[in-house]
């Protein structure tokens, strides 16, 4: 009986983790957020794409699109309005990586990627790995990111 009762709370513990795990988003998410958004750059252009990238449309669970000129300028956000119009060029993370300039760089000349850094998870406060796929359209990094729980 005790061997039951262990394996029951053992098979519950990996539900709940499955569980929470749907409330975050993983890599696939954050690519096909940025495939679906560059989509949308193209057909309906860049002033009604970033008006549109700052509403909920834009946003599942954590996942939400941030634009960013070459010059490292936010030019939309998903979640954070107050970033638009602001040089992040020379952003860095609590260890010095310079997030931003990564990003833009490495959608300018390689057309996309991932970039790994630190920042702030809204939903905890807590300071947290996090990584960011960015596609080059345009003059524009494309970008969406999830946190590495």
């Amino acid at each position: 009986m005790k061997k039951l009762i262990g394996t029951a709370v053992i098979g519950l513990a990996l539900c709940a983790n499955a569980f929470a795990a749907a409330d975050y988003g993983v890599a696939k998410d954050a690519e096909a957020m940025v495939q679906k958004a560059v989509k949308h750059f193209t057909a309906a252009g860049k002033d009604k794409a970033f008006a549109d990238f700052g509403t909920p449309a834009w946003v599942d669970r954590d996942v939400y699109i941030v634009v960013l000129d070459f010059t490292g300028k936010v030019v939309a956000h998903g979640t954070n309005a107050k970033l638009v119009g602001k040089d992040m060029m020379s952003a860095k993370d609590p260890d010095g990586v310079a997030f931003t300039a990564l990003m833009v760089e490495g959608a300018k000349t390689k057309g996309k990627g991932w970039t790994d850094y630190k920042f702030t998870d809204p939903a905890t406060k807590k300071v947290l790995p996090k990584a960011s796929y960015c596609e080059k359209s345009g003059d524009y990094a494309i970008c969406a990111g999830i946190y590495k729980r």
